[in-house]
Formats: C-alpha cells, structure tokens, sequence
C-alpha cells in the first residue's frame, strides 16, 4: 500500500506527526491510518451541506452522496491532484431547481444540471487554453476575498440557526472541537474537528436527543437510485444563468483561498478547476444527483488542521461512494444532532470569512482606494444580508448577487476612475482619512487590475 501511495504522494515526515508551524501539502501524506481519519472528518465537514440540498429539492439522498463521492475523485484527476478539494452540493442550485421542476419534475431539473455542468467545463477549457489572466482580469484579489468572505458570512445564519436549536449541544461540540485542536498536541490536534463532533454525538445520545428511527428503517445495502435527465428549454435557463457566475466565482475564491493555505501558484490550473467541477456536475447530472461545487466547509477543516493532502479526499471520496451503497451508515451519520453540526459549522464557516480577508493581506490588497473599498463593501453586505431579487421566474440569493455585485462594481469603477498618482499619506480619498491605516504596505500592482 505505501509503496502505491509513495508514487503519487511524498510521504512528510516521519509520517505520524506534523511539525508546528510545518504543513502537508497537496502531493505529500501522512501514513495510511492517520489519513483515513482526515478523510473521515472530511465526510464529516461535507455530509451535512450536502444531504440537505437533496432533502430541500427532493432529490436521491444517496444518490447525491454517491456522485459527490464521484465528482470528487473525478476533480482530482481532472486537477492532476494539485487542488486539494471536495464537490458537495451546491446550495446554488437549490432556487432554480426548485422553479425547474414546475417544467418537467426531477428529470426537467437533471437536464438544467446536466447544462450547467457543461458550461462550467467550457469555461474551464476557455480559461486553460487561453491563460489564468483572464480570471485574473474579471477576479482581482479584491474581488475573490470579497467572495470567500461572503459565502462564509451568507452561511453563518445557517450556523446560528442549527446552534441555537441544541444550544448545549452545539456548546458542547464547539469548546471540544476548539480545546482538542488548540490544547493537545500532535495528530490528535489535527482531528480535532471530527473528534468534537464525536463528543458532541456521544453527549447528545446520552442525553437522548438522538432519533435513531431512521437508522431501524434504512437497509443495509442498496444501489442509489438513478435517474435521467430530460432536456427542458425553460428549465435550462432557469438553471445555467443562475448557477453559472457563482459556480465560477466560488470555485476561483476557493482555489485562491487554498494557494493562499498551501503557499502556492495555484493560478494556472484554476481552468482546469473549473473542468473538473463542471464535469463533476455533469455526471451527477446524468445519472440524478444534485449540482456541485468545490465545497468551502472543506477547505475550512483544511485551515484548521493545516494538512492539505488530496489523498484525504480521495478517501473521502471513496468513503461517500461507499456511503452511497450503505443507506443504513449513512443513516448513523444523518442521524447527526442539529446541535452538533451548528457546533462544528460555527468554526468553520468562520474559517471561510478569514480565508478571504487573508486572500487581500497577501495581495496588498489598497483599502485607501475608493474603488477596492466600496467592491468589498457591498459584496460583502450584499452575501451577508442574503439579498434576494426576484424576476419572474429567476430568483437571485446573496452568494449570486454578492459575487455579480464584486464583478460589476470593480469593472465599472475602474474604468470611471481617474487614473491620477496620488502620495500615500494623502490617498483617503472620498471615504474620509478614518478608514486610512497610517502604517499600511505600499500597494501590490497586482492587488488591482488596471486595463
């Protein structure tokens, strides 16, 4: 087996224990029993987000687990094991999917899907083909923290909300989770996420606030139950243009929140990225799962343990297969307390918001300029607020709009600023010299784009 691993990762180390201050990266491992638990607390982080699309939209529970499993494997091929990331699904789809099945139910949705994965795997051969400066022009650092931040702050009512369902339970995952992963050391730290989630599992079924009649019900082994999809005009564009710019922006602020993790150039493989999340959710599309997307509650686990291997998604990847095929395990784990992942998602959504402030500490990103302030700003706000806008049959959510918000803002002001060279000290500019930080970096060139 380490002779197999050894071919694709280094192993780092002495393979037992991570250095303080060191990280495993992407192409390197720990030994086979410690990567099995980082696999295992990465189902852990994905499991909840992405059952409960499914549940939401009346899709195959198992279906979409077993085609995350899937779509992730797939990613990391397509990626050439670079982009350490998990494909759960994607809470984008969950509205026009929704509106989609009024034309044709689940199979008129899969074709929506199906087309959406499509144009995302274009994109990503466009973007391959033609060079990463064409993300790096429509997605500045500015404008890809600003949409990491957000999606972190648009899910942290979802947090709150499971939190204070179970509050002592959510209490009580949360501080386990923060004291094994800041007060013990060694490996044991790294698990820190799942072992809390463990004592938060264990401490609500002593309590009895475990519902188990699922688990009774559900099978021991069982295929997923599959589905095709049908190609409806009106359900594909209630679901392409809806899902398209976000599935894009989430997977660049993704990719961007992981180099800045990992400390690598990870902006020539971002097309790639994108081909391997699109043809993920073309194939989960084919055969009846939801839509994906490279999944934020991961790279969050990832921050916390500071091991990025994409073995452990790999493993996580065969593991969700294999939960695909065992409704009655995937029971035990739905069977998960709301407290208990309230207590959990509450670390790392916060991770997330952090991630995109540091994506603009590592540009240099210039907040003394008006245009990066206001882009930030309301993309920001935007995502945090959850602002929604209906159109006919179009329903627009804070993710969507927030990262059309970054986009927009940033091009438009750009281009209607003046470009005039301004001293430092005297660049507050319209927003008043309180928001000027008198001991701020000069400002990276790259930190904004300049046509």
């Amino acid at each position: 087996m380490a002779t197999v691993l050894d071919r694709v990762w280094t192993l780092h180390g002495d393979g037992r224990s991570v250095t303080p201050g060191e990280v495993v990266r992407p192409d390197e491992r720990l030994r086979f029993p410690n990567m099995l638990g980082l696999g295992a607390q990465h189902i852990l982080a994905m499991f909840g987000a992405t059952v409960l699309v499914p549940v939401l939209t009346g899709f195959p529970v198992t279906t979409t687990l077993f085609f995350s499993g899937v779509g992730t494997l797939v990613f990391n091929i397509v990626t050439r094991n670079r982009i350490p990331s998990y494909t759960g699904s994607s809470f984008a789809f969950i509205a026009p999917v929704l509106a989609a099945k009024t034309h044709g139910g689940v199979p008129a949705a899969l074709g929506g899907i199906l087309c959406a994965g499509v144009a995302v795997f274009i994109v990503g051969l466009i973007v391959d083909r033609a060079g990463f400066r064409v993300i790096e022009f429509l997605l500045p650092p500015v404008v890809t923290g600003a949409i990491v931040a957000l999606i972190g702050l648009n899910l942290a009512p979802t947090a709150e909300t499971e939190f204070v369902k179970q509050a002592g339970i959510a209490m009580v995952t949360l501080v386990a989770i923060l004291l094994i992963g800041v007060a013990l050391r060694g490996f044991v730290s790294r698990l820190s996420v799942f072992l809390g989630v463990v004592v938060g599992y264990v401490f609500a079924a002593i309590l009895g606030k475990v519902d188990w009649s699922g688990v009774r019900k559900a099978d021991w082994v069982g295929l997923p139950h599959f589905q095709h999809p049908v190609f409806n005009g009106r359900a594909i564009l209630l679901i392409v243009p809806a899902v398209l710019l976000v599935l894009i922006a989430e997977n660049a602020g993704h990719v961007k929140a992981v180099a800045a993790m990992t400390e690598r150039d990870l902006d020539p493989v971002i097309g790639r990225s994108f081909m391997g999340d699109g043809l993920a959710t073309t194939i989960s599309g084919v055969f009846g799962g939801s839509g994906t997307t490279t999944y934020a509650e991961n790279i969050g686990v990832m921050g916390f343990t500071r091991v990025y291997s994409t073995l452990a998604y790999v493993i996580a990847g065969c593991v969700a297969i294999g939960l695909g095929l065992l409704p009655k395990f995937g029971a035990v784990v739905a069977a998960l307390p709301i407290g208990v992942l309230g207590g959990a998602v509450t670390v790392l959504y916060g991770m997330i918001v952090v991630l995109g402030a540091r994506i603009w500490i590592e540009a240099r990103v210039d907040f003394r300029d008006p245009v990066n302030l206001v882009t930030a700003g309301v993309a920001v706000i935007v995502g945090a607020g959850n602002y929604t806008l209906h159109w006919g049959d179009y329903t627009f959510a804070g993710i969507a709009l927030g990262s059309l918000a970054a986009v927009v803002i940033f091009q438009v002001l750009n281009r209607l600023q003046p470009k005039v060279t301004v001293a430092p000290e005297a660049e507050a500019g319209a927003f008043g010299d309180a928001l000027v930080d008198p001991l701020a970096h000069e400002p990276d060139p790259r930190a904004r784009t300049t046509p």
